[in-house]
């Protein structure tokens, strides 16, 4: 269910990202991503709420105790309902005070901007509210709910593509208002669902003092990794808007998109295993969570980077099919931009075992280190050694990499998994992928064409032999065994 969601999101995401484009302008399209980016800065806080939710909701389904799962959520709501407020408050005070005074946009684009600001602020909102319903989903693992909510989520935006196409009003304003009531529908299709599905949903608001307090003391330490993160996400979006200007958050803005785009596939697989991971962990069976943590690690990076070679090597060609006028610094933004998405998921298993673990201090403490050096030193860059944009893409993939040893070297000892037996089930296999993956494309695209025929040609050839790389290197026999027995038990009920 959840990779039938991606492919048709994917189609639809490339899609309206055009039509978005086009539509708007650069500019404008530039503004409305420096412009979210300021209440993106609240993503964090959002996040941290999110990890928490999700994993007390798990850990108490593993443990089979319904009492403990509606305790979470009387006090999750709570947390959340009071910091809805001090985002609004925040939000049209220091945010507003942001936009006029610090922000590099066109005096004719400010009364856009501001409105595009409103819209935003409440669409953060029930994004947020938004939050314990979809961890509650998750938690249960009902995949095919959540996949046809999404599905529905992108079909609006489907329409909203058409109405800016005919719409007589000013298309960036009216585009942020109907991404806002988009917002509206999908916070009530999920409360509905939920509330006639889950018991824990219908658990009042209240303070229960134990678990409050585990609550907060976990979201304190995912928060401040969540700030981090925010740094270096939309805290960069403003960055290249100080230095660069709105048309350089455009080509940010697309690079992030693709990425988006593509990264759902890894998503949804991680998404399905990461409730397994928290649950055997609950329950104590540490063998089966070692090996779904070894198959989500490996299979989403295998994934990322099947998809991901073709587009890195063929990103001038694709970019001008599918956008007609591509940005300045869209190319290097795209590619630089894939290479950390495809890092970045040998990460996520193991931030699944900590949160599992709910053991986060040494691992925050380590994590953020790293995590703040990044934008700093992009600032000095660029003030000081007047660097390319470029050069911000390049200190987060230099930056991933040292976070990835960091976090197997603090994570593997609290899930009692052995660095040795990582190495060779997991590093080494993806590395050898790696290499090997991208040795035919390389060739194949020196030889042939630049041309839409040339770059189908590197792109089949691309998925083609990075597929034989991970049968033959990326999968153990009995994975090869499992996959074949699969394919012949279709074939025999067909």
């Amino acid at each position: 269910m959840l990779y039938g969601r991606a492919l048709l999101m994917m189609l639809i995401g490339l899609y309206t990202s055009r039509v978005i484009l086009h539509t708007l302008g650069v500019m404008d399209f530039g503004v409305y991503n420096a412009v979210g980016g300021i209440i993106g800065l609240f993503g964090f806080v959002t996040s941290s709420l999110g990890n928490a939710t999700s994993r007390f909701i798990t850990v108490a389904i593993g443990q089979g105790d319904q009492n403990l799962i509606n305790k979470t959520f009387g006090n999750i709501k709570v947390i959340y309902y009071f910091l809805c407020i001090m985002i609004v408050l925040v939000s049209e005070t220091i945010g507003v005070w942001f936009l006029y005074n610090k922000m590099t946009i066109p005096a004719d684009r400010m009364i856009a901007a501001f409105w595009v600001f409103q819209f935003t602020i409440v669409s953060a909102v029930l994004d947020f509210v938004c939050v314990p319903y979809n961890s509650a989903i998750i938690a249960h693992e009902k995949m095919s709910a959540f996949a046809y909510i999404s599905l529905l989520d992108a079909v609006f935006k489907l329409l909203i593509c058409y109405v800016l196409l005919i719409t007589p009003f000013d298309r960036l304003i009216t585009y942020a208002s109907l991404i806002f009531l988009v917002g509206v529908v999908d916070r009530i299709i999920y409360a509905v669902y939920c509330n006639s599905r889950f018991e824990e949903v219908h658990a009042k608001a209240r303070i229960y003092t134990e678990q409050f307090r585990e609550i907060m003391v976990f979201s304190g330490w995912t928060l401040s990794g969540n700030i981090a993160w925010v740094l270096n996400t939309q805290g960069a979006n403003l960055l290249l808007n100080v230095f660069f200007g709105p048309v350089v958050n455009a080509a940010r803005g697309i690079a992030l998109q693709v990425q988006g785009v593509m990264q759902q596939f890894v998503t949804n697989f991680q998404t399905a295993i990461n409730p397994q991971i928290t649950k055997n962990y609950a329950s104590h069976n540490y063998p089966r969570m070692h090996e779904l943590v070894t198959l989500s690690t490996k299979y989403s990076y295998q994934l990322m980077l099947l998809m991901s070679i073709p587009v890195i090597i063929e990103a001038p060609e694709i970019l001008k099919l599918w956008l007609k006028i591509v940005p300045d610094h869209t190319i290097p933004f795209l590619r630089w931009t894939l290479i950390a998405a495809v890092l970045t998921t040998v990460s996520n298993p193991l931030w699944v075992s900590v949160l599992a673990t709910g053991k986060l201090k040494k691992y925050m403490a380590y994590d953020n280190t790293i995590q703040l050096i990044g934008i700093p030193l992009c600032y000095v860059l660029f003030k000081f050694f007047h660097a390319e944009s470029e050069w911000l893409f390049i200190v987060m993939v230099l930056i991933e990499v040292i976070d990835i040893y960091i976090r197997a070297w603090i994570v593997l000892p609290l899930i009692d998994f052995p660095y040795r037996k990582y190495l060779k089930e997991v590093v080494l296999p993806l590395f050898l992928v790696t290499i090997a993956s991208c040795i035919v494309p390389i060739i194949v695209y020196k030889e042939v064409d630049q041309s839409i025929s040339g770059s189908l040609f590197v792109g089949m050839s691309s998925i083609l032999w990075s597929s034989l790389i991970i049968w033959l290197i990326g999968m153990k026999k009995k994975e090869r065994q499992f996959i074949i027995s699969k394919v012949k038990l279709l074939v025999v009920k067909k």
